[in-house]
């Protein structure tokens, strides 16, 4: 299946905690339909302390469900759904349903 979100793409948190938060989309994991989306879904880490992290914790962003997330409309700033068109080269191109304005 294909995915309407790429790497680089800005999307509203629609469902979940973390509800209306936005960010940009650091990488997709297609096989398990989710996305890596900074500053959302942070999570804390134990781990061995070193001399590189004296106090033995780290942050990361944990991957959410891509069905969480809508992309943002480039003209309004709005979540919208995302559609298809072919240019006259036969390229396939992201459309935003909202303002019928391409993404790509």
């Amino acid at each position: 299946m294909g995915l309407k979100i790429k790497k680089g793409d800005t999307v509203v948190v629609i469902s979940g905690r973390e509800k209306g938060k936005r960010g940009e989309v650091e990488r997709v994991i297609p096989k398990k339909e989710r996305v890596v989306v900074e500053g959302v879904n942070t999570r804390t880490r134990h781990a061995q302390p070193s001399q590189n992290n004296p106090q033995g914790m780290f942050q990361f962003d944990a991957p959410i469900h891509i069905s969480n997330v809508m992309l943002v409309d480039p003209s309004s700033g709005e979540p919208t759904r995302v559609g298809y068109r072919f240019d006259e080269n036969g390229r396939k191109i992201r459309v935003a349903k909202r303002s019928g304005e391409d993404i790509d």
